[in-house]
């Protein structure tokens, strides 16, 4: 364990609980249930205890090769709340750990430049995904963060796209074609600031992050090196979330564990809006793909993009709270010096409650283009290799609650161009996400 983990549950024997407030429903909602109460007792004394695990299995036709694969991710999670342990006002610690692997179902089968699931890795790996401690001022409109910190935990997030498998509906394609940012499931040290407005509809933060995460010539360990050469990464981002006025209760952190019963209720019935725009930029070079300097050596440049999002729930379906259409929209783009991708745009919709009877079901389509870079294209040009101009995948993906702790998702999906060149057929891939909340 952590040395983070067993600081926090040292003072648990010691610690006086905070005043009686709804634990989440873990009997109902885990696998694992309520450990005869101990997890409750934990949550109410600021500890919060999660774990869960997906799988998901695809079969491919076309692409690279055909055939079926399987990918895994599990998570282990633990919240401290720090200001009913120890008193110490707004000051939360997290920890998660995650364990990823299987045969590679893009790496092995598609092809693709995007990818298809965003659980695949490509080295099957233990790694601590998060390990930082955040410090709220100014009563939480100013929160400063610390530590082991992936930024698509915040940054360029669509809420209502998380149903999707796709990993381009997460970290932008032409930001995580580049060199290694602190996203899934790599995370660098770092720190960010995030500023909110009062009744917390407006929004600013940044970040500071190592420029290469772990060492990459151990790809299996969690490190924290600033070698040489890393440099910086730096991203930024305003938003504009107007649903969200007086929302004050609501967590100002990261931790993805589950949370009281008002939250969950506010979170259910409550619509999504969200305006947002950022930019990132890497403080190190690398090597142009195409351009050359003198000796013939690549030209040395840095990456750097920007990107625009918007995501509103439009209306709900049969009057029901709960049961509402949400449509989407993002485009990020870069300068397309080092990586094959230099454009992408999301377009998508997402329904809660599709069917009166499953107001628990999320179903969900989306659409992303990935415009192939001109250097990316020319370089592949000297090999004689005949590119695309594009690749495009289309995905609709249902997620069926079986139960407030176990999940089945048929998800479907055709890939234009994958690798982006012309010799590769299209691909369909058909297949499901099984999840569990443990």
């Amino acid at each position: 364990m952590k040395r983070s983990a067993v600081f926090a549950l040292s003072f648990l024997a010691i610690a006086s609980p905070a005043p009686a407030e709804d634990a989440p429903d873990y009997a109902a909602a885990t696998l694992g249930g309520d450990w005869n109460g101990a997890r409750s007792d934990l949550w109410q004394r600021g500890i919060a205890l999660d774990a869960g695990i997906r799988f998901d299995s695809l079969h491919n036709r076309g692409g690279a090769r055909n055939g079926p694969d399987t990918v895994k991710h599990l998570d282990l999670k633990l919240r401290a709340d720090f200001e009913k342990l120890l008193g110490w006002n707004s000051t939360v610690a997290y920890v998660n750990t995650v364990t990823d692997g299987g045969s590679g179902i893009n790496a092995q089968r598609t092809g693709s430049l995007m990818g298809v699931s965003n659980i695949e890795v490509p080295v099957s790996t233990t790694r601590l995904f998060h390990a930082w401690v955040q410090k709220g001022f100014l009563d939480d409109r100013l929160l400063i963060l610390a530590g082991i910190y992936p930024i698509d935990s915040e940054f360029f997030t669509v809420d209502s796209a998380a149903t999707l498998l796709h990993p381009a509906y997460g970290t932008p394609a032409d930001l995580a074609l580049t060199n290694s940012p602190s996203v899934f499931n790599n995370a660098a040290f770092g720190i960010r600031a995030k500023w909110l407005a009062a009744d917390r509809a407006l929004y600013a933060m940044g970040a500071v992050m190592d420029g290469i995460p772990n060492d990459p010539d151990h790809p299996k360990r969690t490190s924290i090196r600033f070698a040489d050469g890393d440099g910086a990464f730096v991203i930024g981002e305003i938003g504009w979330m107007p649903l969200e006025t007086g929302h004050t209760f609501e967590p100002v952190d990261p931790a993805d564990v589950k949370q009281a019963p008002a939250l969950v209720a506010h979170e259910k019935y409550g619509g999504i809006s969200k305006y947002a725009i950022g930019f990132w930029r890497y403080g190190n070079r690398a090597p142009d793909q195409f351009d050359v300097a003198v000796g013939n050596n690549p030209r040395q440049r840095r990456s750097q993009g920007a990107y625009l999002l918007a995501e509103r729930s439009l209306f709900s379906l049969g009057g029901e709270a709960g049961r509402d259409v949400t449509t989407f929209g993002r485009y990020a783009f870069s300068a397309g010096h080092s990586t094959a991708i230099d454009r992408m745009g999301n377009l998508g919709v997402r329904i809660r409650g599709p069917l009166a009877g499953r107001p628990d079901d999320s179903l969900a389509l989306g659409w992303t283009h990935s415009r192939l870079a001109s250097k990316w294209r020319s370089a592949q040009g000297v090999g004689g290799i005949a590119t695309a101009r594009s690749e495009e995948a289309f995905e609709i993906s249902w997620r069926v609650a079986i139960t407030p702790w176990l999940a089945l998702q048929p998800d479907v999906q055709y890939i234009r161009n994958p690798g982006g060149t012309r010799a590769a057929s299209n691909a369909r891939l058909l297949g499901a996400r099984l999840e569990l909340a443990l």
